[in-house]
């Protein structure tokens, strides 16, 4: 035997030393790896296990409601089902993708290659088809699925917003997108309240990804849902707001819509705020027919979808709250409180207007809207006159620092540390897509060598601001001097009921005094109540205390763009004037030359304020003052069941005029209903075992007419007619506007409310 091929020690030794590490290596490099699998990669394993095995489902929690200050009922959510395929599931089961492509786009009216082109993405378990389908056609759904034992289509719960009131407030309200994500309005900026927090579901699933619906596994987490929210509109001031809005825009053909707020002027919420056109909130992607048929009518799909989301923008942009312009002479208030809080202006003093006024800096004279100008008055005829030369005047008396000043007071602007940089505020509403104004930076506004623009600043012009920033501002000049910050919800409640959040009124600053406060109340008031010399008076009511201010102004950039002067008209009207609940901001953009009547804050949006008030202030319970009975208008008894001696009298009693038909003995019906309000001397109809004819009248054209002439005019019609303006003389005082436009077709006993004006009410000038 070869003693060299005998392992020596040492030979053994290191073969034992090998086996041991190598055995030792066996043991460690398993644990090395258990180690790294269930510490290491602990969280990375777990998660894709729980992935493979378990199917995760968020579950929407509910949207929180939407009310007005009366509880009425604004926005909603409800269930509805969206449906979705699930191709993989089709594929395990060899299900026929044809019939289930044919079947969902008759039932949800889709596309049917768009369906059987999903159906084919075979990687996938979730793939939606439809969304936000009404109870009705997810039973249809849920029919096919059972009737042929379809394993791939799924039906998911899900929620859709609902408005009841269609349009009505839809700038205030907004919307939500597919998501349920907030958009616009009060839904976009309250958004994270109403939404609540999302909950989730978590089933097992087998080696196919199927759910294990019957499995002791199931992780259910719930949501939390969102908060009820109170607003401060109230549905019926809105209503009444848009109603007179919309008739307004086709009264005086306005191109380019119109805008209206009111405010409770103790607290500064807002108890309407209206933009026209506006759109239904339930199909706010829709447009006018005007608008869809330039979309229909574009060259090519690019310049369709630019004209179509151009539309849209327009249409939900809130011109109340997002658009600025110059005030025009509804900022005479600002600058009429400001002068009377200094002292530099008293009641007694006068004021002389020749046509025009020449200014420091300015090469040529700053003219009068009245051609001849108004000659001598005193501060309040240069209110109701709305005189831009007195104002002029009474600018320069305040002074431009103390100017400025007053008007960061009530909030037009925020002054800076850099003199030579322009000014902007914002009111801090909680809305979404405010505007700011835009100011002359003070060195500017300030200079001795240059007063044009405080001159011009004096009646409302040169700077631009938001129809909400001129309310909230002129609130505060005749709530007692309290500027407080507009707001849209008063009140958050959760689930349980409990109020979370509860807004109270905030004040900014006291700007000027109770007694100035008073006085602007009273001068104000003289603009709309006399009907001689106040520009506004046809915002007068019949047994109510307006004040208010008229404005026309003119939109400079446009004309230089266009060669065509083109206005917006306003009027800011506040009520009862002695004790003021409410104040109605309306503005017109742009009115049209061929409506026919004057372009003036006083003729066109004056009558529009008088008709809002006429409608809110009975509802808010305001009480008409006690008014002489010279001409007023008379309420009709209810004569049912008098005898034709009896009626003679009772009538006469009534201050009315009457004409009988039919040969019954007693009254079995009347002309109009009782209860109405109607023109004194007025001919009703009383009949004699007959009833009313149903046949419609066409109302008549009345404006221009005396309202006495209209009166019997309306009565041969078996129509009737009533004044929203003080009847003082109803031979000489003219119809200044109409409620049913001539044209209209209406029943007889139906009444056309008008406002009136002076035979000589007619101006010659913008104010």
């Amino acid at each position: 035997m070869n003693s060299s091929r005998v392992p020596t020690r040492q030979m053994l030794q290191r073969v034992l030393a090998l086996s041991g590490i190598c055995g030792l290596l066996f043991l460690i490099l398993p644990l090395i790896r258990l180690w790294q699998l269930q510490i290491v990669q602990h969280e990375e394993l777990e998660s894709r296990a729980i992935a493979q095995q378990l199917r995760e489902a968020p579950t929407t929690a509910a949207r929180g409601s939407i009310y007005d200050c009366k509880g009425r009922l604004l926005a909603v959510s409800a269930s509805v089902d969206n449906v979705y395929l699930s191709p993989a599931e089709i594929d395990q089961y060899g299900e026929n993708r044809e019939l289930i492509a044919d079947s969902l786009a008759e039932l949800l009216a889709l596309d049917r290659e768009e369906v059987l082109k999903k159906s084919r993405m075979t990687g996938s378990w979730y793939v939606t088809v439809a969304r936000k389908v009404e109870r009705e056609q997810a039973e249809a759904v849920r029919r096919f699925i059972a009737d042929n034992g379809i394993h791939g289509v799924h039906l998911e719960t899900d929620t859709k917003r609902y408005y009841p009131n269609s349009s009505l407030a839809c700038h205030v309200i907004g919307f939500v997108g597919m998501d349920n994500t907030g958009l616009e309005g009060i839904e976009a900026r309250y958004d994270e309240a109403l939404t609540g927090t999302a909950g989730r579901t978590r089933r097992a699933t087998n080696a196919y990804g199927t759910e294990l619906i019957y499995t002791a596994f199931e992780d259910f987490v719930p949501g939390e849902d969102g908060c009820d929210l109170v607003t401060t509109i109230d549905s019926a001031i809105q209503f009444y707001i848009e109603k007179q809005l919309r008739q307004a825009v086709a009264d005086y053909d306005i191109l380019n819509g119109a805008g209206a707020i009111c405010m409770d002027v103790n607290t500064g919420a807002i108890l309407a705020m209206a933009s026209i056109d506006g759109y239904d909130l339930n199909n706010f992607l829709a447009v006018s027919p005007e608008a869809q048929a330039m979309v229909d009518a574009a060259a090519t799909k690019e310049e369709a979808q630019r004209l179509l989301q151009q539309a849209q923008m327009r249409q939900w942009r809130n011109k109340a709250l997002s658009d600025t312009y110059e005030p025009g002479s509804t900022f005479k208030i600002i600058t009429l409180s400001m002068a009377l809080e200094e002292g530099v202006v008293h009641k007694e003093d006068s004021f002389y207007c020749g046509g025009s006024v020449s200014v420091i800096g300015r090469g040529t004279p700053i003219r009068c809207w009245k051609d001849g100008g108004h000659g001598s008055q005193t501060l309040t005829q240069a209110v109701q006159h709305s005189c831009n030369a007195a104002f002029v005047n009474i600018g320069q008396r305040v002074g431009a620092e103390t100017f400025y000043d007053y008007c960061e007071a009530f909030g037009f602007l925020n002054q800076r540390e850099d003199p030579d940089e322009s000014l902007t505020a914002t009111t801090g509403i909680d809305l979404s897509g405010e505007s700011g104004s835009i100011w002359w930076s003070h060195n500017v506004f300030c200079s001795e060598k240059n007063l044009s623009q405080l001159a011009a600043a004096s009646f409302g012009q040169t700077f631009t601001i938001t129809p909400l920033q001129l309310i909230t501002a002129v609130s505060a000049a005749v709530n007692g001097g309290k500027l407080y910050q507009p707001y849209v919800v008063s009140r958050l409640i959760d689930g349980e009921g409990q109020v979370t959040y509860e807004r109270e009124p905030r004040l900014v600053r006291q700007v000027i005094s109770e007694e100035t406060s008073q006085q602007v109340r009273t001068i104000l008031e003289q603009v709309v109540g006399d009907p001689k010399d106040g520009t506004g008076h046809n915002a007068a009511v019949a047994g109510y205390r307006i004040g208010g201010k008229t404005g026309t102004s003119e939109k400079v950039s446009l004309e230089a763009q266009t060669g065509q002067k083109e206005y917006i008209v306003s009027f800011l009207g506040f009520a009862p004037a002695d004790d003021p609940k409410i104040a109605i901001l309306i503005f017109l953009d742009t009115p049209s030359n061929e409506s026919g009547i004057y372009i003036s804050g006083g003729q066109m949006a004056a009558p529009v304020v008088g008709r809002m008030m006429a409608d809110i202030l009975p509802y808010l319970g305001v009480q008409p003052s006690v008014l002489s009975d010279a001409g007023a208008d008379v309420s009709v008894p209810d004569f049912t069941g008098e005898t034709r001696q009896e009626v003679a009298e009772a009538v006469q009693s009534a201050k009315l005029r009457f004409r009988t038909l039919g040969e019954g003995e007693t009254v079995t019906g009347q002309l109009p209903a009782p209860g109405s309000t109607i023109a004194r001397d007025s001919e009703i109809l009383l009949y004699f075992s007959r009833t009313p004819s149903t046949e419609l009248e066409t109302v008549p054209e009345l404006t221009g007419m005396s309202y006495e002439r209209a009166r019997d005019l309306l009565s041969d019609y078996a129509i009737y007619i009533s004044s929203l303006s003080p009847v003082t003389d109803a031979s000489a005082q003219l119809i200044g506007s109409q409620s049913l436009a001539a044209g209209t077709r209406t029943g007889h006993g139906n009444i056309v409310s008008v406002t009136l004006q002076s035979a000589d009410g007619e101006m010659l000038g913008r104010y």
